[in-house]
């Protein structure tokens, strides 16, 4: 699951994650709503749209699909949702976006989000402890490949996420 600021890069990972990997699909809250509602802001039906996004996910992961929820997730009650399923032997990954507060207000700026960063600041809540976290840095085109590689290397590991050279990017506390 891909959690993060708006403006952080989230669609932009989930998009290369599922082109460069044919058995992954994406997931995303704010598509969902804009199907159902004709808008992504959140509305008065989100238990619709959580319902229906978790749903999705399972049916994915039966058909033997890897899923990759695109949302903000600022609170751990939403990861818990997002990421708690039935299904057996599903490997759980939190990626936390982590750019440059002056990065992110450009980027909102450019997408006319006015408010973005401090409503997110509001609800923001450290990942819980037992959940693997990894931090993916994107500030900068170059930031962004260079964790790319690292999480493609991570997500075809037959040892993630425990080997040494993921433990600086892998940490149980923000």
């Amino acid at each position: 699951m891909l959690s993060g600021y708006p403006g952080s890069g989230k669609t932009k990972l989930a998009q290369r994650l599922v082109s460069d990997n044919e058995d992954f699909v994406r997931l995303n809250v704010d598509d969902l709503r804009s199907m159902y509602f004709g808008a992504t802001e959140p509305s008065k039906q989100e238990d619709f749209v959580y319902d229906t996004l978790v749903t999705l996910r399972d049916v994915a992961l039966r058909s033997g699909l890897s899923v990759v929820i695109d949302t903000t997730a600022p609170d751990n009650n939403v990861r818990d949702l997002l990421l708690s399923t039935r299904m057996r032997n599903v490997t759980q990954l939190l990626i936390l976006m982590v750019v440059d507060k002056s990065v992110l207000e450009d980027r909102n700026q450019k997408r006319q989000l006015t408010g973005a960063v401090e409503a997110w600041d509001k609800v923001w809540q450290s990942p819980s402890k037992n959940l693997p976290v990894m931090k993916f840095r994107n500030s900068s085109p170059a930031e962004f490949e260079t964790n790319y590689y690292v999480l493609a290397d991570l997500l075809t590991s037959k040892i993630h996420p425990f080997k040494r050279r993921f433990f600086t990017h892998i940490y149980p506390r923000i």
